[in-house]
């Protein structure tokens, strides 16, 4: 098999648009449906899901705290909207930091969740995003784990990076299945 694979110069917002293009070709190709996607404020999603009304979308966001106090991240006013479309909107514990980053924090050193995440960055920012918060929606049980979908991802604001990918749970994260890169950004 032969696909292409589109790289960006640069990490972030700016590839938002064109990503989803992307997406949205991939996935009338291979007939996926579902998509998680990463997205603190809900933007990125509601652009998704004006794109591609057909999909089933999960939205993913920053759990509570993740810039500090009890504050959520996610625009009130896209949250709205995401609920009105009934597109859910998971807020949780990220997978591959979670307990192991208080952990470091405190007692500094880092754990093997961490070193997992680092590795992935190693592809890129919105790749560890991708793995991540396709655990994190099976966990939720949002998305199959038999079933490929698309993960979207990306680096601060806006997306960057797609994979195509076979979900598993945390307990059994190895299983997990990167099929396609759609695109990412060059590191």
């Amino acid at each position: 098999m032969e696909k292409k694979i589109e790289y960006f110069e640069n990490p972030g917002i700016e590839n938002t648009d064109r990503l989803i293009e992307l997406v949205k070709k991939r996935a009338a190709e291979l007939g996926i449906k579902t998509m998680v996607v990463a997205s603190v404020s809900g933007e990125s999603s509601l652009k998704l899901a004006n794109a591609i009304p057909d999909a089933k979308i999960i939205s993913i966001t920053h759990h509570a705290g993740f810039r500090g106090g009890d504050e959520l991240e996610l625009n009130p006013e896209y949250q709205e909207v995401l609920e009105k479309r009934g597109i859910p909107v998971y807020v949780g514990t990220h997978a591959l930091s979670g307990v192991g980053r208080g952990i470091s924090n405190k007692f500094g050193g880092v754990t093997p969740v961490e070193i997992i995440a680092e590795t992935l960055r190693m592809f890129s920012q919105g790749v560890k995003v991708c793995v991540e918060i396709s655990i994190m929606a099976a966990d939720a049980g949002l998305i199959p784990t038999d079933e490929e979908v698309i993960a979207i991802g990306g680096t601060a604001r806006g997306v960057d990076s797609a994979l195509v990918l076979k979900s598993a749970h945390m307990s059994n994260f190895f299983e997990l299945r990167v099929r396609e890169i759609i695109a990412m950004p060059r590191p």
